[in-house]
């Protein structure tokens, strides 16, 4: 059975609500759990169903201690990834006014002001990770960063948020193709770094997803008037143009790696056709895109539910061809090569792949 476009992203909301309560992410302080709580935060805002505000403040008050503490969390890690979480607080903090949020959301700045930097300013992905910038560290901290300036009143950090998403698409960017490799590496050292750009060999289709989705998720807060806001406009749609170049004609869907299209091996991926589909229809109807990006949007959309997306015979939703996973280096060491990528796990309804197929759904309704 194939599923139709009105109502999907609530039927996946809800079933993927409740059988997240058994995932082992629900008891761990995570950005995969921020990826679900931003999309439920978008179907409230929709729909003003008070089932997603619960479970969002249901999954938050796990972590969020009276003093503002967050269990699991340790502060020292600078790891990047632990902010995106904390996004929700903002949202919590609006809707109850509990100062337990707000106490909260100061821990998680105090990271960022802490976060150890590249030597323009760029913040490391992890204090495990030195003077390397991921193109997934930009979702998870970057509109947390502009959210924070706009809540607070402190402009400082759209500065900081500005310089982030110029600093590493500047470092990134294949002047051939347009688009951005996964990974820069300041210092040269890691065995995964090209020599000359200290760029990681290849351009992965979810890391391009995570930095277009922190492209439009900050420009909700950063300032029409702020210097910088422009150019960030004028790099996503130069990217936005890359990607058209890269979608599958057939399909509507983009290749798990964006620079290896119809190579052995390199499936149509689902994380990454959602993400691009969710910030280029976002991206149209902010006026941030050219209007043309709507009918790519929509392309996209429609290949996903008609490729990715099963229903079985009881009604539940399937989302297929979900990426497991992707870094570099670490142990077992990650060395960026094509056969490290394309041996990574291929999933079922992965939170990173749903999250942003939720996302994707509801732009497309409101397109």
């Amino acid at each position: 059975m194939k599923e139709t476009l009105q109502h999907t992203p609530m039927r996946m909301a809800d079933q993927f609500m409740e059988s997240y309560r058994s995932h082992e992410l629900y008891a761990t302080w995570h950005y995969e759990n921020g990826c679900l709580l931003k999309a439920l935060e978008e179907l409230y805002a929709r729909t003003g169903e008070q089932r997603y505000f619960d479970y969002i403040q249901e999954l938050m008050d796990h972590f969020i201690q009276e003093d503002g503490s967050i269990r699991s969390y340790t502060i020292e890690e600078y790891n990047l990834d632990q902010i995106n979480q904390g996004k929700s607080l903002f949202f919590l903090l609006e809707k109850t006014g509990q100062e337990k949020y707000r106490k909260a959301s100061e821990l998680l700045m105090a990271q960022l002001k802490g976060q150890p930097r590249t030597s323009g300013g760029g913040f490391w992905h992890k204090k495990i990770y030195p003077f390397q910038m991921w193109l997934d560290g930009l979702y998870m901290a970057t509109p947390y960063l502009t959210q924070y300036g706009a809540v607070t009143g402190e402009e400082k950090w759209f500065d900081k948020a500005a310089l982030q998403l110029l600093l590493v698409e500047a470092q990134t960017r294949d002047p051939r193709s347009g688009l951005l490799y996964h990974a820069w590496d300041e210092s040269k050292e890691q065995r995964w770094s090209s020599g000359d750009t200290g760029c990681s060999p290849h351009v992965w289709s979810r890391a391009v997803g995570w930095y277009v989705m922190a492209v439009v998720d900050t420009l909700d807060y950063l300032p029409v008037d702020h210097e910088q806001r422009g150019q960030i406009i004028g790099i996503f749609e130069r990217l936005a143009n890359a990607l058209i170049h890269v979608q599958d004609q057939e399909t509507g869907l983009w290749p798990h790696l964006l620079d290896q299209p119809g190579r052995e091996r390199n499936y149509l991926e689902a994380s990454g056709t959602s993400m691009f589909v969710y910030a280029l229809a976002k991206g149209v109807r902010k006026g941030y895109l050219s209007g043309k990006f709507k009918a790519i949007a929509e392309k996209g959309y429609q290949g996903l539910l008609q490729h990715l997306l099963q229903t079985d015979q009881e009604g539940v939703l399937s989302l297929t061809q979900c990426n497991g996973g992707a870094g570099l280096g670490g142990t077992p060491y990650r060395d960026g090569s094509y056969e490290y990528y394309v041996t990574e796990s291929i999933r079922i309804n992965d939170p990173k792949s749903v999250a942003p197929f939720i996302l994707a759904g509801v732009e497309m309704e409101l397109a």
